[in-house]
């Protein structure tokens, strides 16, 4: 701050006492440059970036804390992934399509989870976080994640339906049903309005500007929700699985303590996950502050 000061102080100095009965318009515009480092437009220079100036510099604490979140975000993200695999795979018998209806739904809860929280979290936290490439190669990748989540989630879902109709039990009868199919819908929703806001508009970059402004705190903030509901959704579905583990007679009381302790794991997990994503994304020091939030990126 005691930089841009000086700058002022040097540009009043510069200015004669008869030139300085008159405020002109230009003069006003020098200002606001030097105190808000912006141009007319509101947009950040273009050779300039936030993080350059000194007064947004960061120190060995924040450099610490960013390390950290991308690290736990990390290990927790793909650990949940890990946690489901290895629970279907050793205690649910594995998986497989028609030819066996226990076992297709079985690649239920891992498509989702691999969809709805793992790919759809690192896709948050690399649009936030990455700024280590341009922003368009950002947009990119984001987009690329959540194109990837969209067969995982589709599959998914048939995985469940097809295995419910073949065991004749009834579809969207229960809480973690309906919450997925929200949250299926808002998925959906978010990136075909992301997809045209933020990539197809660029096309006429300077006419979109205010209107891409405008939706970016929008979209950011009903992706962070329907990411939240992903992970409610995933929770309620391992407690109607666990009431149904429990109803299972062949199934030793050894077996059903220790799924019990591995889906309690997992329900952790996605809370954690929740959490620290949801840390990262409203952190006011992270890479991307809320002042290239609005502007420098969208």
């Amino acid at each position: 701050m005691g930089k841009k000061f000086y700058k002022l102080w040097s540009l009043f100095k510069k200015r004669s006492p008869s030139n300085m009965k008159t405020i002109d318009k230009p003069f006003i515009d020098e200002l606001n440059r030097m105190l808000f480092n912006q141009t007319r437009t509101g947009r950040l220079p273009k050779n300039e970036r936030y993080e350059e100036d000194p007064d947004n510099a960061w120190n060995c604490c924040s450099w610490c804390e960013y390390l950290l979140i991308v690290i736990l975000s990390t290990i927790l993200l793909v650990g949940v992934l890990v946690l489901t695999l290895f629970w279907v795979m050793f205690y649910r018998d594995g998986f497989a399509w028609s030819e066996s209806p226990k076992q297709q739904f079985n690649l239920h809860p891992i498509l989702m989870i691999a969809g709805f929280v793992t790919l759809s979290g690192f896709s948050i936290l690399i649009y936030r976080l990455c700024r280590c490439v341009k922003h368009i190669y950002v947009k990119l990748i984001h987009m690329f994640f959540h194109a990837i989540a969209i067969p995982c989630i589709a599959l998914g879902f048939l995985s469940v339906f097809d295995s419910h109709e073949a065991l004749q039990k009834v579809n969207f009868y229960s809480l973690h049903s309906w919450l997925g199919f929200v949250t299926m819908g808002m998925f959906v929703l978010q990136f075909v309005i992301g997809f045209f806001s933020f990539l197809v508009m660029l096309c006429c970059e300077n006419k979109t500007y205010s209107c891409r402004s405008a939706m970016v705190p929008i979209h950011a903030s009903l992706g962070l929700a329907n990411f939240w509901l992903a992970i409610a959704t995933s929770v309620t579905g391992l407690i109607e699985k666990e009431r149904e583990t429990v109803a299972e007679t062949n199934v030793s009381a050894e077996n059903k303590l220790i799924e019990h302790y591995i889906t309690s794991a997992i329900g952790i997990t996605l809370i954690f996950i929740g959490i620290i994503v949801t840390f990262a994304v409203r952190r006011s020091n992270a890479p991307a502050s809320a002042k290239v939030y609005v502007t420098e990126r969208i």
